[in-house]
């Protein structure tokens, strides 16, 4: 796997270089040779942070961490892409995404797919979809204690998403058709 590693207020040491690179050959049998991963390590407030993203035809694997040590969220951010990886190895296969598939080793789409890897859908929830603004939809997420919540736009009747982000405020997703 190649890596191109940039750094948002942080002096890139070859210490740091070597690190990344080192726990990325953790990932190697995963990909072929010719795979990219964006790398980016940044710190704010003492907050360090890693970002990776691994482009793939139509999508992306992406992963962040934040620790407060740069060498911490590096270990980190490898076992979640791992984590990831062999989460969604069903659907990289059974979807037949050819073009995604290539950058996989052949290896790793022909390992054997433990019960614990498929993904379970356990419970099916359905409600009264009543029209109403994303300030209200913010409000009725906050009463319930959940990190998102989808209900009819009473602006655009189409159903929408608002959630919860890291830092405290408040998003919104909207379908684009």
């Amino acid at each position: 796997m190649k890596t191109t590693i940039t750094g948002k207020n942080i002096e890139l040491t070859q210490g740091l270089k070597e690190a990344v690179e080192e726990r990325f050959k953790k990932l190697d049998k995963y990909f072929n040779k010719d795979t990219e991963a964006i790398v980016t390590l940044d710190v704010e407030k003492g907050r360090q942070k890693i970002e990776v993203t691994i482009p793939m035809k139509g999508s992306y694997l992406r992963a962040e961490e934040v620790t407060s040590d740069m060498y911490a969220s590096i270990e980190a951010v490898t076992n979640t892409l791992e984590a990831q990886l062999k989460k969604h190895r069903n659907k990289i296969i059974d979807r037949k995404q050819s073009d995604s598939r290539a950058i996989f080793a052949q290896d790793f789409i022909e390992e054997k797919v433990s019960d614990e890897e498929k993904i379970q859908i356990i419970r099916t929830k359905k409600f009264d979809m009543k029209p109403m603004y994303a300030e209200d939809a913010c409000l009725e997420m906050e009463m319930l204690g959940h990190d998102f919540f989808m209900f009819r736009n009473a602006d655009t009747d189409e159903i929408n998403v608002v959630y919860k982000r890291k830092n405290g405020a408040y998003g919104l997703i909207e379908p684009e058709f």
